[in-house]
């Protein structure tokens, strides 16, 4: 990639954030952990090419939890752990339509919906092999380590210990579940491994490398270690496709149409197979939990520069990225 390509690049995502900084607070409905309160202004937007090259714009070293954005690498080492048949046995890939903490499930399979809601993760959790919860957790903590070449991630501790006091739905969730023979053993030894993962904070950076990690075909473009195989990296893709932005999924993927997984700490990171990996935090949420911010930015990537999966090629006039033959940079 040339000096003018790259230099491109940053100058429209720059565009975007500088026409969302100033935007949507009338939009937002809660900022969903009490950590950031008083941070409804920060704002990062960051990138990451399968050849390696980086963007970041804003706030994009603010460190936040990663929340449900964690359940891409579980479901990721359950499939790895279990193989494609035996880990749908266990969890399904359609869209639930419901809230992401609702207590419904596949009824006629009795497994969970999907893995990118609270039930379908706590199972994918319990699929993740190791003898014991903290030997599930440093499994799954590695491979996120791997997935953002980030060597140094950690759980926070005093994160985890907040999310533990209120786990009372997750707990419920946890125990019907095991009565319907979806799960066995300690329920809170798993939730913990489960809350322990939403408890990790990245960087915006960060977040970006692990979606370009996915859209490298499972090796971190930044390291050359591989994270995943591919025939995982095509399943996690499609789910969050289908099911990555909770009840939202629909629309984003109709309005959008790029694959992508929310958490409601306020990050969004979105996965272009071939091209790179994009990500967004603000964390001013909508009613579905979604980043508001975050949605906009990808919305006008969309809409503006021809990001959209269905997109046509002369659409297509983000940095003239092509749809075949990776990144490839012109002004337009």
């Amino acid at each position: 990639m040339s000096d003018a390509e790259e230099a491109l690049v940053q100058e429209q995502l720059e565009q975007l954030h500088d026409h969302h900084s100033e935007a949507h607070e009338d939009d937002i409905v809660s900022i969903a952990l009490p950590a950031a309160d008083g941070e409804e202004d920060i704002f990062g937007l960051a990138g990451t090419a399968v050849d390696g090259t980086q963007w970041t714009v804003g706030d994009c070293e603010h460190r936040f939890a990663l929340q449900s954005i964690s359940k891409i690498v579980t479901y990721a080492l359950a499939l790895e752990d279990n193989g494609r048949e035996a880990t749908l046995r266990h969890v399904g890939v359609e869209p639930s339509g419901d809230p992401f903490n609702s207590i419904t499930f596949d009824d006629e399979h009795q497994r969970p919906h999907n893995p990118m809601i609270n039930a379908g993760a706590l199972v994918a959790a319990y699929l993740v092999a190791g003898d014991s919860p903290e030997e599930k957790v440093a499994r799954i903590l590695d491979r996120l380590r791997v997935f953002t070449g980030v060597p140094d991630l950690v759980v926070d501790g005093d994160l985890l210990a907040d999310q533990l006091v209120s786990a009372d739905r997750n707990l419920a969730i946890s125990y019907l579940m095991r009565s319907l023979g979806m799960i066995s053993g300690g329920i809170e030894d798993n939730l913990a491994v489960y809350l322990s993962m939403c408890s990790v904070r990245v960087t915006t950076s960060e977040l970006s490398a692990l979606g370009a990690t996915l859209a490298n075909g499972g090796v971190n473009p930044l390291t050359g270690e591989r994270a995943l195989d591919t025939r995982h990296v095509r399943d996690v893709v499609s789910v969050m496709m289908t099911c990555g932005m909770y009840d939202a999924t629909g629309e984003w993927a109709t309005d959008v149409g790029i694959p992508a997984k929310s958490g409601v700490s306020g990050g969004i990171v979105a996965v272009m197979p071939g091209r790179l990996g994009l990500a967004t935090y603000s964390p001013g949420l909508d009613e579905h939990g979604n980043s508001v911010r975050g949605q906009a930015v990808f919305r006008e990537l969309s809409e503006r520069y021809g990001l959209h999966m269905f997109s046509s090629p002369d659409q297509t006039r983000f940095g003239r990225l092509r749809r075949t033959g990776g990144p490839r940079l012109t002004r337009v």
